[in-house]
């Protein structure tokens, strides 16, 4: 099947309202609170940035098997993998670089301090809760990283009587895994506790070339299944202390193996975690005030073999205080402390291996009549680069009843990392941070059944850091360009859930006018579920075009389009058997080159969670 056919196919169903046959569902079922587009606790609806929440019942509904598959051609979403599970994965949020999106776990700062990148490839779908995505610059709430956005993992909560859940599942290339959790809440507390394991054999990662060539995994003739083992744990919980203060905690914990293909380095022992607290205070009726600590580590140990070359590992420790204060009526107005300090501990003799970054912020949410207001200003002091100073401001206007329009201007930085300032040979301490400027405008409507929003966008990086061929190192050669625009449609119509995005992005380096690598000028996907009974179906259907994949663009990675089909039949109302085909017309395509991706795949779930 051509990319051309059907991302029209997608396209058409992104692009307009569905039938107006909506039966007595409302988009209250749609609606839920997010935090992480303003630090506060607001309706998805109300946010003036773009917010995509992805909750549990999508997730289980959708049978992902890995983090990637989930976000796959959402709004403003753009995905390279090398190679299968488990392999690294990058992430481009509307065209930006892909350690230009902040990635949290419950609110902890996760990735690598010496890359710069999160390895969201390794957190697994069994132990999310749900997703937050927002899309544009959030520097002036969260500092570096954010310039084209902010991605946030919640790992699983309980409220109610204790209960236990579990699943177990199978499918193509020896893939095998399972879960076990318990979670519940009695009158003062509430706590959640999983764990999981996933192993796959894994499919040949890398169709490389070694001397003259040099391309991909830089090496010939590695044809052997490159296999990904993980194992995870992760526990959430929350007590109320009196009236007025609540304690919560988290901890994510992953560890696993990973096989590819490569002439220097051809596994590693991996390892994520991610720890954080939390203290709540009313103090009044009008001032919430909320503590947190949080720490993530970061690690790698890497073989050639059975023979060791080189171990990396990086940890973020983070603390924060913010006061949340009513003003008036509809009036808020937050402050805040951040403080972060970065840590590398390798093998490799780094130049510096400690910073710290000390912040202050500040928010005001209002509105006035049919006007939705929101300023923040935020200041960063860093041990390596100085002084940064970013802010936002949107607008929204609520109209005939249904409809919204939101404009922005924001601007964000992202703070060279430790292999672009320290890694030895290969590295300029003289490298300044990465700055950029956004401007958005948005419409949104909202019916009875239906929600849509389109969104443009148009952000200009400066100093952008990349590769000098002439010096051999790092630089801060480039300005990039990067427009586009979003559509997002949710819908609840004659028993369907309709979930649909499509995405037009022009991401230009200015100064050659060629297009930035491995993002695809379009992508659309389309999620179509409905329950019969006892039976449920569903279809996940993706699209992406061309890419380039390098900055010179002479090697294009062409379009594709891929169609899964799931099925669940629940036989006991706390069984439920899932079944699910990825991949069903097995496309061929890659979305790095040289690096291969699984073909069509089969894979058979039980899952067992009581009814409430």
């Amino acid at each position: 099947m051509s990319f051309s056919k059907y991302s029209l196919a997608l396209a058409i169903a992104s692009a307009f309202p569905v039938s107006a046959q909506a039966q007595s569902s409302d988009t209250s079922e749609l609606d839920g609170i997010v935090v992480t587009a303003t630090r506060t606790a607001i309706t998805a609806d109300a946010a003036l940035a773009p917010v995509e929440v992805i909750d549990s019942d999508a997730i289980a509904r959708s049978q992902a098997g890995s983090l990637a598959e989930l976000l796959r051609g959402r709004a403003g979403i753009n995905l390279s993998n090398q190679g299968g599970a488990g392999k690294l994965s990058t992430l481009f949020v509307r065209g930006a670089e892909s350690d230009h999106v902040l990635v949290l776990v419950d609110g902890v700062r996760i990735g690598s301090a010496t890359s710069g990148l999160a390895s969201f490839q390794y957190v697994p779908v069994a132990l999310i809760d749900r997703i937050e995505i927002v899309r544009g610059p959030r520097s002036s709430l969260y500092g570096s990283d954010a310039i084209g956005g902010v991605i946030q993992i919640f790992t699983r909560r309980d409220r109610g009587d204790a209960s236990f859940r579990f699943q177990v599942g199978a499918g193509s290339h020896g893939r095998r895994e399972g879960s076990l959790g318990v979670g519940g809440s009695t009158a003062r507390g509430w706590f959640g506790i999983d764990t999981a394991f996933q192993t796959t054999d894994g499919i040949d990662a890398c169709r490389g070339a070694g001397f003259p060539v040099f391309a991909g995994c830089f090496v010939d003739g590695q044809t052997d299944r490159d296999g990904y083992d993980n194992h995870s744990f992760s526990a959430r919980g929350g007590m109320d202390i009196g009236a007025s203060v609540t304690l919560e905690a988290n901890a994510l914990h992953v560890s696993g193996h990973n096989d590819y293909d490569g002439g220097f380095v051809d596994n590693s022992d991996i390892q994520q975690q991610a720890l954080g607290a939390q203290l709540r205070w009313k103090a009044s009726d009008r001032v919430d005030l909320r503590f947190n600590i949080g720490s993530n580590k970061d690690a790698s140990d890497n073989f050639l073999g059975t023979v060791a070359n080189g171990d990396f590992a990086s940890r973020r420790d983070s603390t924060s205080a913010q006061a949340d204060i009513a003003l008036a009526e509809a009036q808020l107005l937050t402050l805040g402390v951040d403080w972060l300090r970065d840590r590398v501990d390798s093998d490799t003799d780094y130049d510096d291996t400690r910073r710290g970054n000390r912040a202050a912020f500040a928010q005001y949410q209002g509105k006035i009549g049919a006007n939705d207001l929101q300023l923040s200003l935020r200041r960063d002091d860093n041990d390596q680069f100085g002084g940064e100073t970013t802010g936002t401001a949107a607008w929204g206007l609520n109209f005939a009843d249904t409809w919204r329009i939101t404009a922005s201007y924001g601007t964000a930085f992202k703070a060279p990392t430790f292999n672009e300032l320290y890694f030895p040979f290969f590295s300029n301490p003289a490298l300044r941070p990465e700055a950029s400027k956004t401007v958005e405008l948005g419409l949104a409507w909202r019916g009875e059944t239906t929600r849509l929003r389109l969104d443009a966008f148009s952000t200009g990086v400066k100093d952008l850091i990349a590769f000098n061929f002439t010096t051999f190192l790092p630089d801060n050669l480039q300005e990039a360009r990067l427009r586009g625009a979003e559509l997002r449609i949710d819908s609840i119509w004659s028993g369907w859930d309709l979930g649909a995005s499509a995405s037009w992005l022009d991401p230009k380096d200015r100064a050659t006018g060629r297009d930035l690598p491995r993002r695809a000028r379009e992508t659309a996907r389309l999620e179509l579920d409905r329950g019969f009974g006892k039976f449920r179906l569903g279809i996940t259907g993706s699209a992406e075009g061309d890419r380039y994949d390098d900055l010179a663009n002479t090697r294009r990675l062409n379009g594709f389009a891929t169609l899964d089909i799931r099925g669940e039949y629940a036989f006991h109302a706390d069984w439920t058997l899932q079944g699910r085909v990825a991949n069903v017309f097995d496309a061929h395509y890659e979305t790095a080159a040289f690096y291969n991706q699984p073909g069509r795949e089969f894979f058979l779930t039980l899952r067992f969670r009581p009814m409430r």
